[in-house]
């Protein structure tokens, strides 16, 4: 069975994500925007932290981790390269690395392309994949450090996992992505289906993540570089996928 997988919103518009073994009773959080949501879920189960990972170093993924250490005695992992902006790490891991956790291997991916530094968690017999602000729903992070061919090189390594995983990424931008891949890739009838789903759940006030690789394969533009619609409407027919998405985060920068 997979780990009990609980998402919790934190802030104004990020998640945060609890991993669950019932049978060690280990317990894993992924970023820590802020403590309270995750402290409040935990007693609410009954739960004691026992690890912490972070993807990356921004403030809204790891302002709480002090407040949370007060109160749960927690392993705290995080990416070598980015261990002078992170709190004290336990653990330091970096590209290719696996450790284990329930149970089960957690592989871990350099992301780099929004921060440089930045990982991301896999566990493929789970079927997640914590990906933070590369990978988005939609949508991926913008390259406030790294550079284009190094997002596009992380979301190839992405997509590379199987189809039925499941992507826990950083913030409810889902809406927001859907209005600008309708300008990139409008005849689309996935991801009109999409959207048409992303309005019914915020209407509800309910997350639109995880989501599915496979859905995302589907319909976020950022994967589909390589696409000849996309590349058409682009005008950049037979250019190198790199290059396309280059143009479609330039777009996306401005819209």
């Amino acid at each position: 069975m997979p780990l009990e997988l609980v998402t919790l919103p934190a802030l104004s518009d990020n998640y945060t994500y609890l991993l669950h073994d019932s049978d060690t009773g280990a317990t894993a959080c992924i970023d820590v925007p802020d403590a309270k949501p995750i402290l409040d879920a935990l007693a609410e189960r009954g739960w004691a932290l026992t690890e912490i990972w972070l993807t990356h170093h921004h403030h809204d993924h790891i302002g709480g981790v002090e407040d949370l250490l007060k109160v749960h005695d927690a392993k705290v992992t995080g990416a070598t390269a980015d261990r002078h902006r992170l709190p004290p790490l336990n653990r330091e891991v970096g590209d290719g690395d696996r450790f284990e956790f329930g149970g089960e291997m957690v592989d871990v991916l350099d992301v780099s392309g929004h921060t440089v530094g930045h990982i991301a968690f896999a566990l493929p017999s789970s079927g997640y994949v914590f990906t933070a602000d590369s990978l988005m729903a939609l949508g991926c992070g913008r390259l406030f450090e790294g550079t284009a061919a190094q997002m596009w090189g992380s979301l190839q390594k992405l997509v590379a996992l199987a189809p039925e995983t499941l992507v826990c990424s950083g913030h409810e931008y889902t809406q927001a992505n859907a209005r600008f891949a309708i300008t990139i890739d409008p005849d689309n009838a996935d991801l009109k289906a999409r959207i048409d789903r992303i309005s019914s759940l915020r209407e509800r006030n309910e997350p639109t993540v995880p989501s599915k690789l496979s859905e995302e394969v589907a319909t976020n533009p950022f994967l589909r570089a390589a696409d000849p619609a996309i590349q058409a409407k682009l005008d950049m027919i037979g250019a190198e996928p790199v290059d396309v998405f280059a143009e479609i985060r330039a777009r996306k920068d401005r819209f």
